[in-house]
């Protein structure tokens, strides 16, 4: 049986290991003000920042509609996949996975399309993503991929230290962290986003004790997998990593850039770290 992997472009992976893997990534559409760029084709991580940092206004996100994951199913199919997983973006932050289950549906009969809410975002969905590419790839049929899937989502982490609340605030997304408001110019606020939306996690004073709480959240298990520490931009997350390099060497670390997507409603130098805790034994 080939099985085949499609996501979304919150995932974060990079382009080689998407294509590494056959990962078929369907993008979000990104705007600043009158103007409208496809994720990742029309808008790279660092146009992104840089028109970020030169507009007044603040970009906004769109998810993509059923017609593209349509198009990408049936692509697949006609490759000869016999059964496609689509993983997507937490649906408590965006109707991108619910466009994925649409184009799903209209699809029934015609291939076999499995769809997953990751409950996760930018590498915490991107190592979801890769978990299921390698099953996929070594030969596993889609049952055992999406039951390998299901079973990491409740397991997988997301943490955040943001520089400013003010893309998060005016992108609508705020949820749990709405608290955080009233101090958000003396605070560096710290977020949880474990449960696939934003909850208040913590309220450092200072860049630095900041970083240190992000770490103090991977430290405080005894081991993790498929640990990434993610960035908008960031000049100082190499702090992040000398925190961690006692039990976690930078080559067992995957370093990326948070994309555009989630960029847009974290703001400039935004970081983050994603992990999966083990299983209970």
């Amino acid at each position: 049986m080939t099985v085949r992997i499609v996501t979304d472009s919150a995932c974060d992976l990079t382009t080689a290991e998407a294509d590494d893997l056959g990962i078929e990534v369907v993008p979000l559409t990104i705007r600043f003000g009158e103007d409208e760029y496809v994720d990742r084709t029309e808008l790279d991580v660092q146009s992104f920042y840089r028109t970020m940092a030169e507009e007044d206004a603040l970009p906004e996100t769109a998810a993509p509609a059923p017609g593209a994951f349509e198009a990408a199913f049936r692509r697949l199919a006609d490759e000869g996949a016999d059964a496609v997983v689509c993983i997507n973006l937490s649906s408590k932050l965006s109707a991108t996975h619910q466009s994925a289950r649409t184009a799903a549906a209209s699809l029934e009969g015609q291939v076999d399309v499995r769809t997953i809410d990751s409950n996760s975002i930018t590498a915490g969905l991107g190592s979801q993503v890769l978990r299921a590419a390698r099953l996929a790839r070594d030969g596993a049929g889609v049952d055992e991929v999406v039951a390998a899937v299901e079973s990491v989502v409740p397991r997988t982490r997301v943490y955040g230290v943001l520089d400013t609340l003010e893309n998060l605030r005016k992108g609508g997304r705020i949820g749990g962290a709405q608290a955080l408001l009233g101090s958000m110019l003396s605070i560096k606020p710290a977020l949880d986003l474990s449960s696939g939306e934003v909850q208040e996690a913590g309220k450092p004073r200072t860049r630095k004790k900041a970083l240190q709480w992000l770490a103090d959240q991977v430290l405080a298990h005894d081991r993790v997998e498929d640990l990434a520490i993610m960035h908008g931009e960031a000049p100082d997350v190499d702090l992040v990593l000398d925190m961690l390099a006692d039990r976690y060497p930078r080559d067992e670390i995957r370093v990326g850039h948070i994309g555009a997507v989630i960029g847009t409603h974290g703001g400039p130098r935004v970081v983050g770290a994603c992990f999966v805790v083990p299983e209970a034994t």
